[in-house]
């Protein structure tokens, strides 16, 4: 990849574990709490999708809430354990290499970015409670455009703010969806494929994959 100038993030799933709220609490939840957090990710995605069709904006921590209380229900959690479960989602804990990876590539002085459907409260958050407030230039949210990913209108927002072109812009991903979004709009989309998922049949084939962050670090 050559020219970039920008290399951009994905948050939730590709920074920040959104299975770890769940894992912490999983000697109260016991053994279904995997089950429980993917049906809670793929609620809140599906929220996030059927909102923007509907033109129905609700903000991101709100459909965090609404997912959560269809999710407990359908395991049949207790509510008692709402307020630990949004606490905790509120400071998801990195993937494993994440820091050491930004910072290699914050010494090389690109622009580092977040690009996500957090808000701007939720993702300054996350940053802070893992110690990375010093690591990246801009947090962008889509509430700046009032629509989720992967909207085209949410993509061009670090296209206006650090006036470069599309292709100079490295995207990163662990959602499939999101790739595909971001390499639509023009980006050098990388799939940040940790599960050895298969990727989704949407006319659209990433620009590379990695199995973890750290092998973006051979990419460019």
């Amino acid at each position: 990849m050559k020219n970039v100038k920008a290399i951009i993030f994905d948050a939730y799933g590709t920074l920040f574990d959104v299975n770890s709220a769940a894992e912490k609490c999983k000697d109260k939840i016991g053994d279904k709490w995997e089950s429980f957090a993917n049906y809670w990710r793929t609620t809140q995605l599906e929220y996030t999708w059927l909102r923007s069709l509907m033109k129905k904006h609700k903000d991101f921590c709100q459909i965090t809430e609404d997912s959560l209380d269809k999710s407990m229900k359908a395991f049949k959690i207790d509510s008692s354990m709402r307020d630990e479960l949004l606490d905790l989602y509120k400071i998801l804990s990195t993937f494993p290499e994440v820091k050491e990876v930004l910072n290699n590539l914050k010494e090389k002085n690109y622009k580092l970015a977040i690009l996500s459907n957090g808000t701007s409260a939720l993702l300054n958050k996350l940053v802070k409670s893992n110690n990375l407030e010093s690591i990246f230039d801009d947090i962008f949210s889509v509430e700046e455009v009032g629509i989720y990913k992967p909207d085209s209108k949410v993509y061009d927002i670090p296209i206006k703010k650090y006036q470069i072109q599309k292709n100079e812009v490295v995207f990163l991903s662990a959602n499939t969806w999101d790739v595909s979004g971001g390499g639509n709009y023009g980006y050098n989309s990388v799939w940040v494929n940790r599960n050895n998922n298969i990727f989704d049949y949407l006319d659209y084939k990433p620009q590379d994959q990695v199995k973890h962050l750290g092998e973006i670090l051979d990419l460019i």
